[in-house]
């Protein structure tokens, strides 16, 4: 399985997981800078980890990105709904 790595050398494993990644990089902010980082450290990191990929491994991890974006959409929009129906049902008693 081919790998890349963060900037601060951490293996990241190409399996089309992108929590993996996620996670990966998180890790590595939390040991380097705590939480003193920016959206320019975020830039920069998954530009560097985006010029390791292959054509293919963009368009996979773009998917499964996409397919997590839409799924937490749905899921705090549904949160949102039941929050709504529970202050209307709660104003009827």
């Amino acid at each position: 399985m081919r790998t890349i790595h963060t900037t601060a050398g951490t293996t990241v494993e190409l399996d089309g997981d992108v929590l993996a990644v996620l996670e990966a990089v998180s890790r590595d902010f939390a040991r380097q800078k705590g939480l003193d980082y920016d959206y320019e450290d975020v830039e920069r990191e998954f530009q560097h980890l985006i010029g390791q990929l292959s054509d293919d491994q963009l368009r996979t991890y773009l998917k499964e990105s996409l397919v997590m974006s839409f799924n937490r959409y749905e899921t705090e929009r549904l949160i949102a709904l039941a929050k709504k129906a529970a202050r209307g049902k709660e104003d009827r008693i």
